[in-house]
């Protein structure tokens, strides 16, 4: 899969877009046999599961592997009764995941490239904290927890304001890189953690930084989203006339931001119900009441 820094209908992107449909079907299955225990769901998720297993390979590019996540949860919600083999190997690709990823990071701490900083990050912080969840292992939790941190120290200035957000000048980039670290933290409250008032050294947090594009969720300010965008792709998907990359941003996008945000404080209920009535259906993995 690779869509990565390519427009809609060049290389592989329309071809990867229709793969990864695969993973938020899994996670389908899974919810559907959590609730009806009905075989023949647990079987077909068993298939998907061993065809990918047996033939994808592990790129360790975050943006085109940032949707495994409907895999790893399928396979979290239902490890205990999969086959033997299946959940062996589902769990041997998922360590390997998690720490091929966090060797990239410890590869590249020192680098001045923004994709060891930016929403590259975060989705990569998201990658290995749910695996590690998925798989139970406290040691690659340990791990995700101190690269989490230090995302937050790279990531999310003082007053709360994305870095992504100062390169971009978009609040599409906050949201994308905010996302996958409340993903992130929603698996470790399954653990019995609490992330999202970790604080970086200067004080910064999940918190200060959803308080921070409260006002634009709220509708209080608007912002003209790229409009002095540092980044040539963004300018590139404007005049290919992609969706999002011009005119006013819209609060609704941040809906699956507060609905996940209402998972580890129910303070942010109140927010996501106004942008959006009900939650994803992906959100029924991580909250067993909904």
């Amino acid at each position: 899969m690779h869509t990565e820094g390519t427009l809609p209908h060049q290389g592989i992107y329309d071809m990867s877009n229709v793969a990864r449909r695969d993973f938020s079907y899994m996670r389908d299955l899974a919810l559907a046999w959590q609730r009806t225990q009905d075989a023949a769901l647990l079987s077909r998720l068993t298939i998907y599961l061993d065809d990918w297993m047996k033939t994808y390979q592990l790129s360790f590019n975050p943006i085109d592997e940032t949707s495994f996540d409907g895999l790893i949860e399928a396979y979290r919600l239902t490890r205990s009764a999969l086959p033997e083999a299946t959940r062996e190997r589902t769990r041997t690709f998922l360590h390997a995941m998690a720490t091929g990823y966090l060797q990239k990071m410890y590869e590249n701490q020192n680098s001045a490239k923004k994709i060891w900083s930016n929403n590259w990050q975060s989705h990569r912080v998201n990658l290995v904290t749910m695996s590690a969840v998925a798989i139970d292992d406290a040691t690659l939790l340990a791990e995700a927890k101190a690269a989490f941190i230090r995302q937050l120290d790279t990531n999310i200035h003082a007053d709360g304001k994305v870095m992504d957000f100062t390169e971009r000048d978009a609040l599409h980039y906050v949201v994308y890189s905010l996302e996958p670290l409340l993903r992130a933290a929603m698996a470790a409250q399954l653990q019995g953690e609490n992330w999202i008032d970790l604080k970086g050294r200067h004080g910064q947090s999940l918190r200060t930084a959803l308080e921070w594009l409260k006002p634009y969720a709220d509708g209080e300010k608007t912002h003209e989203e790229f409009a002095n965008t540092k980044v040539r792709f963004d300018i590139e998907r404007r005049k290919a006339g992609v969706k999002g990359f011009d005119g006013q941003w819209q609060p609704n996008n941040a809906a699956n931001v507060y609905w996940s945000a209402s998972v580890l404080d129910l303070r942010y209920l109140e927010t996501a119900r106004r942008l959006n009535k009900t939650p994803a259906r992906w959100l029924w993995a991580i909250t067993p009441c909904q």
